[in-house]
């Protein structure tokens, strides 16, 4: 039978590759991957010899319809992205939704995802959140801030390195210096490390050692 199968990828360390990831990868007729060059790496860790397309934001809406007559044809397609789980600020959505439509049976395998550890290990409460992913870079920011500075569950986003600065002061202008914000970067990596404080102090931190890597931004909500 016709499916497509999500399949989450490490986000750093390679031995978060689950044992069923690899088998779903070995077994399918294509693998989707978001960059061929960085998912050719893994693939060629686990010896997965499966062909792959290219399928990214830049070619996912011309993509779609061709990719649903493959699976009605009774290929199975497998999707991946560079890291994390397809779909969470990565392609995948467009896909599995004319999948739904065209009643095609979609199936996501548990894995690696950059947000369930960094909420878990800030500290912060978490049984209650909403995941913002990236921000309005320009139009519409400003807006966003103005409405999430009411928000009372936890909040996170993900930041890219040289947005880190503008985005924490953003958050003391918006939300308040004293507002409690973790930042997680290089999950599962050899420099993973997570700085907590007030948005000030995590402001100040990472203005004097500018940061790299991959990040996530845990935000407390209004109490």
């Amino acid at each position: 039978m016709s499916k497509l199968y999500i399949v989450p990828t490490p986000i750093g360390n390679l031995k978060d590759m689950t044992f069923r990831a690899v088998e779903v990868l070995n077994q399918v007729d294509l693998i989707l991957a978001e960059d061929t060059r960085t998912s050719g790496k893994l693939l060629k860790h686990y010896d997965v010899g499966t062909p792959m397309k290219s399928h990214h934001m830049h070619n996912e809406h011309k993509m779609v319809d061709q990719l649903i007559q493959k699976l009605k044809s009774g290929q199975t397609l497998a999707l991946i992205s560079d890291a994390g789980t397809p779909a969470i600020s990565d392609p995948g959505f467009l896909l599995t939704r004319a999948c739904v439509e065209h009643q095609i049976s979609v199936e996501c395998l548990p894995g690696a995802t950059a947000f369930v550890p960094a909420l878990v290990n800030s500290g912060l409460p978490n049984d209650k959140f909403v995941f913002e992913g990236f921000l309005p870079v320009k139009k519409g920011r400003q807006t966003r801030l103005k409405l999430l500075a009411e928000e009372s569950r936890t909040m996170i986003f993900y930041e890219s390195p040289h947005k880190l600065l503008k985005t924490l002061t953003n958050f003391c202008e918006y939300f308040g210096e004293d507002r409690l914000v973790s930042v997680s970067r290089e999950l599962t990596k050899l420099y993973e490390e997570t700085i907590r404080g007030t948005a000030q102090e995590v402001l100040q931190h990472y203005t004097e050692k500018p940061p790299k890597g991959e990040i996530v931004i845990v935000v407390a909500g209004q109490k």
